[in-house]
């Protein structure tokens, strides 16, 4: 089973190519353990050249050490600091391009969804304006429901009554028919004129209630469009009503990842300002060595 490098072989690594005369590198050290990862050689790597110079001070302080190896590893420690040191800033100044590139694009996202969630909010303000004229115009058509429906009773008891006024005509003229049998021959004259009047009479009661049917008709399927009209524009508000709702959560959500990866944007910015600071600590610690190195 493969396991992880240990920091004493980064260590040894480190020390076999200084000795070699090579510089340590991230991946020279994976090549001569032929493992690790590049994150974990790195750390590891770091932690060596910490160590080196306490090594180097103590090597320097031995009496029997010339003065030229002294020198020597004080410049090698120079020059590996120097490297580190460049490798380090290649990798902020690359670190912080491509932050600066995804800051543009999520401000860009940002803005994009910022519009996309302004328009979703205009057609949800459209929306609830629909279905408040939507509103309007079913209490308008119930109250003409309503208006409808009084008018049919009105109609019905205008029948009721037409219907009534024929009945009590017919027995009128019932009674004048039984009347005119009743009559003498000199009256032939006169129950011609009330034949007359009978039919006139009828004909008009019937023409009547034909055309108190024919509105009553006419109304009842005004009365049908009208309704049918009512439920297809109710149920369509109530479609675009959900759909629009639909777009207003999804845009939310869009919003909320967007904000997140914004802030982890505002953590890497930090991490980087705590590197790049880090660095410039970095490059104070190897002008004190030479000075340490004259005097021993």
């Amino acid at each position: 089973m493969r396991t992880g490098i240990t920091q004493d072989q980064v260590n040894a690594a480190a020390d076999a190519l200084v000795a070699a005369g090579d510089k340590p590198t991230v991946e020279k050290i994976r090549a001569a353990l032929g493992t690790g990862s590049p994150n974990t050689v790195t750390r590891m790597l770091e932690v060596w050249r910490n160590h080196l110079a306490e090594r180097l001070q103590q090597v320097l302080q031995l009496p029997e050490l010339p003065p030229e190896a002294g020198q020597a590893m004080t410049e090698l420690w120079r020059l590996a600091v120097a490297h580190a040191d460049r490798l380090l800033q290649a990798r902020v100044t690359e670190t912080r391009d491509a932050l600066a590139t995804e800051a543009a694009h999520l401000a860009e996202e940002r803005a994009r969804w910022a519009a996309t969630l302004a328009d979703a909010e205009a057609a949800v303000t459209q929306a609830q304006t629909q279905r408040e004229l939507s509103e309007k115009t079913c209490t308008n058509l119930d109250s003409q429901l309503r208006d409808s429906h009084a008018l049919r009773d009105d109609l019905v008891q205008q029948r009721d009554r037409l219907q009534a006024l024929c009945d009590r005509q017919v027995a009128d003229i019932e009674a004048l028919q039984r009347e005119k049998n009743a009559s003498t021959t000199a009256a032939v004259n006169e129950r011609e004129r009330v034949e007359e009047h009978v039919r006139a009479v009828e004909d008009r009661a019937h023409q009547e209630v034909d055309r108190a049917r024919q509105e009553l008709q006419s109304f009842r399927q005004q009365l049908e469009v009208q309704r049918r009209e009512h439920t297809k524009e109710r149920a369509q508000t109530q479609r675009q009503h959900k759909a629009l709702q639909h777009a207003l959560r999804e845009a939310e959500k869009a919003a909320a990842r967007h904000a997140g990866r914004a802030d982890a944007l505002e953590v890497a910015r930090a991490k980087d300002k705590s590197v790049a600071a880090a660095s410039k600590r970095g490059k104070r610690v190897p002008a004190k060595k030479p000075r340490g190195a004259g005097r021993a």
